[in-house]
């Protein structure tokens, strides 16, 4: 009887569980989902009793589909920065307050005001930020006081649902270093950071490594969802870090990162070190494999090309587009999209930017305009990795996320950044990483590269980067 590992990803738009068996193979998958919140523009929350339920369904579903098998751990990933607040009894006090959400302007001014930047980066990796997860404490105590008196415990996400499941409340460093108030030397929560913001660090539960047992799963939901009474529930890792380790991506070797054309656009380098830009212009998160990485975000990748679509060319498929795009030339004959339709993280950190098309004429075609968001998006990622480099030095990455499908939007992001790009032949995403943990957290493997995907298809080397050198002098130089 063949041994197998859950991973779940507790996502934005739903949940998804993976088994997966000793060979690092995928078995089965379900996916559930649930609602958005948004009560007010610029707020995001969801319930987290939505994704309780979806959760223990999904999980349900899978069992089912299990029967027979032997199941050793669940491993748990999900979205970052999230804010559970829960009262003495342990109950959900408000709807969740998401990583997107962008309310908590005043309160990042007040934790500005309170703690130096210089400091804040250097102890935790990364500026004061609105979508992290303290500023929103900050939020409630100056918005809903009544609401704040009664907070005794701050959970993230999935370390919520991993409460759910075992009645344990844990944290693990990944998830946890996305907070603006965890010590990324010490992997600790940070006592004088959170001293000079009024919190106590009691609002937050014990950290453990991400390979290790958060709890056991509850009898009365053993029963529930026929999955073993007992049965350990492993940590896991945020959703960029178990993706990370899903593609075999270790702070051992530092040189192969990933880039991902995803919703967002998001360069993954990892690293030995706690090594922050002194700037603040990248994410710096604890990694998986108890190392580092650094995060540069674009929030508007393959979002923009969507947006584009759906804006000013429905009745055009995608192929259409991209096929047209080919026909005009590096730099789109002088017009530049900057992609900054919803702010920018990576290097501006500024959710108030927006999004611009310039240099337009009367002699420009549709397919000028289509290549300029496809370039504005790589050159937007070349922005991220200026800014990595003289941290780390990556010398090729792995492609990801649905943007990575077009080997011309590909071999423009390769040239435009310099470097090699591949496609992974296998990538299951937050999920898979989480299942690797947790076959981890039960001592069936030693390290998570064992399993995580190997063998790559469709290199992809940078031919042009001297081309785009004038079309990214004029990205420069273009206001915002």
């Amino acid at each position: 009887m063949a041994q197998l590992s859950l991973g779940l990803d507790l996502g934005t738009s739903g949940v998804r569980v993976l088994a997966v068996d000793e060979s690092g193979k995928l078995v089965a998958e379900v996916n559930k989902h649930y609602p958005l919140l948004t009560p007010r523009p610029g707020w995001t929350e969801q319930n987290p009793k939505d994704w309780a339920e979806q959760s223990l369904a999904a999980l349900t579903e899978m069992a089912q589909k299990l029967a027979g098998h032997e199941i050793i751990g669940l491993g748990l990933s999900g979205q970052m920065h999230g804010m559970v607040p829960l009262d003495a009894n342990a109950e959900v006090i408000r709807p969740a307050i998401l990583w997107n959400d962008q309310r908590t302007g005043k309160a990042v001014e007040e934790m500005a005001e309170r703690v130096d930047r210089a400091v804040m980066i250097a102890r935790t990796g990364n500026p004061a930020i609105t979508g992290f997860h303290v500023c929103k404490l900050i939020w409630m105590r100056q918005e809903e006081p009544e609401n704040f008196a009664k907070v005794k415990h701050s959970l993230l996400p999935k370390d919520y649902l991993g409460f759910v499941l075992t009645g344990e409340m844990r944290a693990e460093p990944t998830d946890a270093s996305g907070t603006n108030c965890f010590h990324l030397a010490s992997k600790q929560w940070d006592s004088e950071i959170l001293s000079a913001l009024e919190l106590s660090t009691s609002l937050f539960p014990e950290v453990i490594a991400s390979h290790e047992v958060t709890g056991r799963l509850k009898p009365d939901l053993a029963r529930a969802t026929g999955l073993p009474e007992g049965l350990p529930i492993i940590a896991g890792a945020g959703d960029n870090a178990a993706a990370a380790t899903g593609l075999g991506l270790s702070s051992k070797h530092t040189e192969l990162g990933s880039v991902s054309l995803g919703t967002s656009g998001v360069i993954f380098a990892p690293l030995t070190e706690a090594t922050p830009d002194p700037d603040g212009r990248v994410h710096l998160f604890c990694h998986a494999d108890g190392g580092y990485n650094l995060l540069g975000v674009t929030l508007s990748a393959a979002g923009s090309l969507q947006w584009y679509h759906d804006t000013f060319a429905a009745s055009s498929s995608f192929d259409e587009l991209l096929k047209n795009a080919e026909t005009s030339p590096v730099g789109a004959n002088g017009v530049t999209f900057k992609p900054y339709l919803a702010g920018e993280r990576t290097p501006h950190m500024n959710p108030n930017l927006r999004g611009s098309f310039s240099g337009l004429s009367l002699a420009n075609t549709q397919a000028d305009v289509t290549r300029s968001v496809l370039e504005g998006v790589a050159f937007s990622l070349r922005d991220a990795l200026n800014v990595i480099s003289p941290l780390t030095t990556l010398t090729s990455a792995l492609a990801t996320g649905g943007g990575s499908q077009s080997p011309f939007w590909l071999q423009m992001v390769s040239d435009v950044l310099d470097l090699p790009l591949t496609v992974p032949s296998f990538n299951q995403g937050a999920a898979y990483g989480a299942a690797l943990l947790a076959f981890k957290g039960a001592g069936l493997i030693k390290d998570t590269l064992d399993l995580a995907s190997s063998s790559h298809t469709s290199s992809v080397s940078p031919k042009n980067h001297q081309a785009y050198q004038t079309a990214w002098q004029s990205y420069q130089s273009s206001s915002f």
